[in-house]
């Protein structure tokens, strides 16, 4: 089984950036989509981004669409996720998940391995 670690989150002010990397182990990364959700206090877990297993499809929340970037290097088994001009509304939990389906999945159930998330946290 897979298994992803995120890191990189931290407390930033509010149009700063920050990347996110999730590195996976345990089996052929490449054979896995990866997303990035996010959960806030009293919020729902929400798609933020996600990208294919080649990395050539990638969807994003509209929410982060034109801010946030993801992208992946399978041959350091590494997804990314650059955020730009972070904004208070951003702050959560961040947590890769990975999915052996061959679609970018936006939905939480479609994802069968997950991280214990990164907190990022934006000030104002």
């Amino acid at each position: 089984q897979v298994q992803p670690v995120e890191s990189g989150g931290g407390l930033v002010q509010a149009g700063d950036s920050l990347r996110l990397s999730c590195v996976a182990s345990g089996d052929t990364f490449s054979r896995y989509a990866v997303g990035w959700f996010r959960q806030a206090p009293g919020k729902e877990r929400e798609f933020v981004a996600g990208i294919s297993r080649s990395g050539g499809s990638t969807n994003s929340a509209d929410s982060v669409k034109g801010r946030f970037t993801i992208s992946r290097d399978n041959a350091k088994n590494t997804v990314y996720l650059q955020m730009n001009t972070l904004k208070p509304e951003d702050t959560a939990v961040y947590y890769c998940a990975m999915t052996i389906f061959g679609y970018v999945a936006t939905t939480a159930p479609a994802y069968g391995y997950w991280g214990r998330g990164t907190q990022v946290t934006v000030s104002s």
